[in-house]
């Protein structure tokens, strides 16, 4: 049985999400379980999914969602790959821009022809994180 990129994600039945600049082909690929989803971001979220094309609307958008994000959430940044869509995101500049606004990547997949996705979350208290691409700065 194949698993789905939902299950890769860590997505759980009837978590609280919300979604900004939703690519309705992604969301259909990545086949999702019943959520509570909404519309509006107001109080705290299990799951937050970020499509950007661009480093301007990461900008906008990532400081925002992070500020709703619960402690144990997860906050997945979606981008197109290999510049498709006329993207100047690329996987190292999306950690690098997460790490810049305090979140870490745990895990990296491929979301479908066009789009791939990264998992941000917070930072464990004491836990160095090293990477190449990003450092947390300090709060």
């Amino acid at each position: 049985m194949k698993k789905t990129v939902a299950l890769k994600m860590g997505v759980k039945v009837n978590i609280k999400a919300f979604f900004k600049n939703a690519d309705i082909e992604a969301i259909e690929d990545i086949e999702l379980p019943p959520l509570n989803i909404f519309t509006e971001l107001n109080g705290k979220f299990d799951y937050i999914h970020l499509f950007t094309k661009n480093q301007a609307d990461f900008n906008e958008n990532f400081p925002k969602l992070k500020l709703h994000l619960k402690p144990s959430g997860m906050l997945w940044v979606s981008w197109p790959k290999g510049g498709k869509l006329g993207t100047d995101l690329n996987m190292k500049t999306v950690i690098e821009l997460g790490y810049d606004y305090g979140l870490v990547e745990s895990k990296c997949l491929s979301i479908n022809d066009i789009w791939s996705g990264l998992k941000f979350t917070h930072p464990k208290e004491g836990k160095v994180y090293n990477n190449s691409y990003g450092k947390l700065k300090l709060s």
